[in-house]
């Protein structure tokens, strides 16, 4: 017994009663756990199939009363059957029940294919927001260990209502009130917030302008790194936040101002000048896409399905991600690629290299602008399936990024 007790682990929140019970962030204990040679691992019984994606050997347990009978062989506890992965993920909007708006759906299929950040544009009713949660239904299925990473920091948060791994990425679409601690996390302990919810997945802001200027300022570190770091009295953590920014935005208070609206715009000047400098330059420069978002004339009836559905553009990006890992490694996507690997990683056709300076100068494109140019251009030649960057490749990179 004593043997037993020395090299099992036990985890758990107990009630007056001698129960056991349910307890947040099951999953990275036992992963940890396992990592030292712990085993078994006793979980409490609601717990139990949660604890399994850990692949550790796991007793679970519903009662003290219980654990007693287990570990002086009066009664053992069978063994939890292996927990199936869940299959179901975000519900996205299919590309097909969009209409019209090909060149958003193509900067859509480009971000999910080399992970970039996208922001559209335009007036309300255009199609904006659908388009943004179209994006992670283009996304591929998570492979064990990124389903593992996602799970744990569900887990940690208590929002694993199903057994298994999560093998969908995630959709996070907070509300524009969201505060800092609920965006960046951190408000006790590592509970995580919506940033890290959102890892290997996609971050849905809706009208971006709305949101706190705190809130959007907080996100620069993560759009470039995929992680954030929280200072607190108890020190400094690093939480992954590895994610696609999908964000929206209307021309203008009322939606109205512009080109793409109607000409009931009832905002004056100094106030469009105030709403859209609420987006700042620094943090607008870390978005690789950024495209104008205009209504079209719906000619057909609601229902019909207009182009390629989701999961034949799944397909291409697929293939482009597979590129990309052969080329880089394993989850290494273009948008990630560092300034000193462009050169290798990004070569041009002989005639594409004339068009360098030319294109820097016409967009009037910073540092950062200029390598994001190269990045969506490498990914634009993955789905099309070259291994050097063309021309039209760059041309289209540079009208994304200069709208």
């Amino acid at each position: 017994l004593k043997a037993t007790f020395a090299e099992a682990g036990f985890i758990g929140e107990l009630g007056l009663d001698g129960s056991v019970r349910r307890t947040r962030g099951v999953l990275p204990m036992c992963l940890r756990l396992a990592a030292d040679g712990v085993s078994p691992i006793f979980v409490p019984a609601a717990n139990a199939e949660e604890a399994q994606a850990s692949g550790a050997e796991i007793v679970a347990i519903e009662s003290l009363r219980q654990l007693a009978a287990h570990l002086d062989g009066r009664s053992p506890v069978a063994p939890p059957g292996p927990a199936a992965p869940r299959r179901v993920g975000p519900l996205a909007v299919d590309l097909a029940d969009i209409q019209g708006q090909q060149i958003p759906k193509r900067a859509i299929e480009i971000a999910a294919a080399g992970g970039h950040h996208v922001l559209l544009a335009g007036p309300p009713g255009a199609g904006k927001s659908m388009l943004a949660r179209a994006l992670v239904g283009l996304l591929p299925d998570l492979t064990v260990e990124a389903a593992r990473e996602v799970t744990t920091v569900h887990s940690v948060a208590g929002l694993l209502d199903q057994p298994g791994l999560l093998s969908r990425p995630p959709l996070r679409s907070p509300h524009h009130t969201v505060s800092i601690a609920g965006l960046v996390g951190g408000r006790h302990a590592s509970m995580p917030g919506e940033l890290c919810l959102a890892h290997r997945g996609v971050l849905v802001l809706d009208e971006l302008p709305e949101f706190n200027r705190n809130c959007l300022e907080a996100l620069r570190e993560p759009l470039e790194e995929g992680r954030i770091r929280l200072g607190r009295a108890a020190g400094t953590r690093v939480l992954p936040a590895s994610f696609i920014l999908a964000a929206t935005a209307n021309p203008c208070p009322c939606g109205n101002s512009g080109e793409g609206g109607n000409s009931a715009c009832c905002c004056a000047p100094d106030t469009v000048t105030r709403y859209r400098k609420r987006i700042s330059g620094p943090f607008r420069d870390r978005i690789d896409l950024c495209l104008e978002v205009r209504p079209v004339a719906l000619r057909q009836l609601p229902g019909i399905r207009d182009g390629e559905s989701s999961a034949v553009v799944a397909g291409r990006v697929a293939a482009a991600r597979a590129a990309q890992a052969r080329r880089q490694g394993p989850d290494r996507l273009n948008a990630g690629l560092a300034a000193a690997q462009l050169g290798e990683v990004c070569e041009l056709e002989p005639g594409a290299r004339g068009l360098v300076p030319r294109l820097s100068e016409a967009h009037a494109l910073t540092g950062r602008g200029f390598h994001g140019v190269f990045r969506m251009a490498r990914t634009i030649a993955d789905l099309d399936g070259r291994q050097r960057i063309a021309m039209a490749d760059l041309l289209e990179a540079g009208e994304y990024r200069g709208a």
